[in-house]
């Protein structure tokens, strides 16, 4: 090969060898930029997530439905976790795993355990071919899930007939059952019940569910089962409202209940009322409760009927039908102060500015929370005294303070509307000075109320009035059995078990959601 060739095969060996460097460094660079892509990505979505967490637990809590942030933050969470899952190096990735094992804690000691040992084939001792002996070993928990399984109960009843006497056929009972001669157990019913008004999964979804694993039931039977739940439920529903009544402290909300109107090819708007008792704050002795009662408007005569023989503080919103209730001369009205904070919120994010007066009342209530978190769960008596010392003040300052600046702007402001709202409605925002056992707001029942919204979301409304009621009986128990603490499922299944097999009604007490709670348990026992 001569010179010339030799030089012309260098110059091409070089060429060669710059276009791989040059391809080297655009792909490096691509990588970092889709690193710092990642990073960027990362930062982000932290910075909304901090962003949307601060929204829903913030002092400005009640600007946003938690519900959707929820829904919103599963996405972004889903989005983080898979731009750190393309950024981790393998020594970041062992790092996170550590740390993850050692901040993740233990799996419920009630779960069953299956065991699985992952041991070495070959125990003779690589160095000197010696035996090896155990030592010690590592354990670790994972949570493993079964998906929902179905099961036929096959009940077999054995015939028994005399060789002397013809006639005579001795047989064991069958069973009583909720659905005579029809297929569910009483946990299969609770299971459908459970998952349409705890989980607010409608019925035709779950008998989309069920048919994926292979079993066929129509709507309409699953709406039969839950419809005959309901009915059965009926006086557990009355007396819990009943003990509800018999407190000297109740809260209460309504909320939005569509209902089909066949005739108008529409829906009509009903109203679930709702009566909630929750005396924790205060150490109270009684249990806490919810129910839910169903009226096809929002009349105004509708919380006199549900309420009747009740005497004592009711804390609601200012609506005019409860306002009827304290001119009967029975009932204390208390005022809550996160929808008088409401009224100032909204003028703040209209115009930040031109709102100082709004900012300030802002400010002031948030002085008067301050003081609510620090005696949470101290006796009523304590709360009343902290609170005639340190709130009563702020409250003493406040009401001139608004009075003053009502003088100074138009009367028919927004301004002047949410100032004239705290006047008018002084007395009964300013009652829990003077008695521990009330709260600054309803926070209580609206956060019973939260599920309803869910319900009726999935749901969209009520196949008639009949439907709505049964949608207040069950949701009653279930929000009831969540307050104090017990699993809704079985306590339901235990419930249609007991009364379908003639409990008392004398005893209906006893089928209450609280008493079934873990600490009302233990203590019959």
């Amino acid at each position: 090969m001569g010179a010339e060739a030799v030089w012309k095969l260098l110059l091409a060996e070089r060429a060669r060898h710059a276009v791989e460097l040059e391809e080297r460094d655009r792909k490096l660079a691509a990588q970092d930029d889709a690193r710092a892509s990642d990073h960027e990505l990362i930062e982000r979505l932290t910075r909304i997530i901090r962003d949307l967490q601060r929204a829903t637990f913030g002092a400005r809590s009640e600007k946003m439905d938690p519900d959707q942030l929820a829904l919103a933050l599963e996405d972004l969470e889903q989005e983080l976790a898979g731009a750190e899952v393309r950024l981790a190096t393998p020594a970041q990735k062992a790092a996170t795993a550590a740390k993850r094992r050692a901040n993740r804690g233990s799996l419920p000691a009630h779960l069953p355990r299956v065991e699985q040992v992952i041991d070495i084939e070959d125990k003779t001792c690589p160095c000197c071919a010696g035996a090896l002996h155990r030592i010690g070993e590592d354990v670790a928990e994972r949570l493993d899930v079964i998906p929902a399984t179905f099961r036929a109960l096959v009940i077999r009843r054995p015939k028994y007939g005399c060789r002397s006497c013809e006639e005579v056929v001795v047989q064991a009972p069958a069973p009583a059952r909720l659905i005579e001669g029809g297929l569910p157990t009483e946990a299969t019913i609770a299971h459908v019940v459970v998952a349409k008004y705890a989980d607010h999964c409608p019925l035709y979804r779950q008998a989309q569910i069920y048919a994926r694993r292979g079993v066929v039931l129509d709507r309409s039977t699953l709406a039969h089962w839950t419809g005959s739940a309901a009915e059965l439920l009926r006086p557990l529903h009355g007396r819990l409202l009943e003990r509800l009544k018999a407190s000297t402290k109740l809260f209460a909300d309504e909320t939005r209940a569509p209902v089909l109107d066949p005739g108008r090819g529409r829906t009509k708007l009903g109203q679930l009322w709702a009566y909630a008792r929750d005396d924790r704050p205060w150490g109270g002795p009684e249990p806490p409760g919810v129910a839910f009662v169903y009226a096809n408007d929002r009349a105004t005569s509708s919380p006199a009927s549900h309420l009747a023989g009740y005497c004592g503080v009711l804390q609601t919103d200012g609506y005019g039908a409860y306002k009827k209730l304290e001119k009967a001369g029975d009932v204390e009205l208390a005022f809550c102060w996160v929808h008088t904070r409401r009224y100032f919120v909204k003028l703040l994010d209209k115009a930040p500015a031109k709102t100082p007066i709004a900012a300030e009342m802002i400010a002031r209530v948030q002085k008067l929370y301050a003081i609510e978190e620090e005696i949470r769960g101290r006796s009523s008596d304590e709360r009343c005294a902290v609170r005639r010392e340190q709130s009563a003040p702020i409250l003493a300052a406040m009401k001139p303070w608004l009075e003053a600046r009502l003088e100074l702007i138009s009367q028919k402001s927004d301004l002047a509307t949410a100032i004239r709202y705290v006047l008018t409605h002084w007395q009964g925002l300013t009652r829990f000075l003077d008695d521990g056992r009330i709260e600054m707001d309803t926070n209580t029942v609206e956060r019973a109320i939260r599920p309803l919204a869910l319900t009726r979301k999935n749901s969209l409304f009520a196949g008639s009035e009949g439907g709505a009621e049964h949608w207040a009986i069950l949701a009653s128990l279930i929000e009831t059995c969540k307050l104090n603490g017990v699993e809704p499922q079985g306590y339901i299944e235990d419930v249609i078990t007991r009364l379908v097999n003639g409990h008392l009604q004398s005893r209906i007490d006893e089928l209450l959601p609280w008493a079934y709670a873990p600490k009302a348990i233990s203590e019959a026992a």
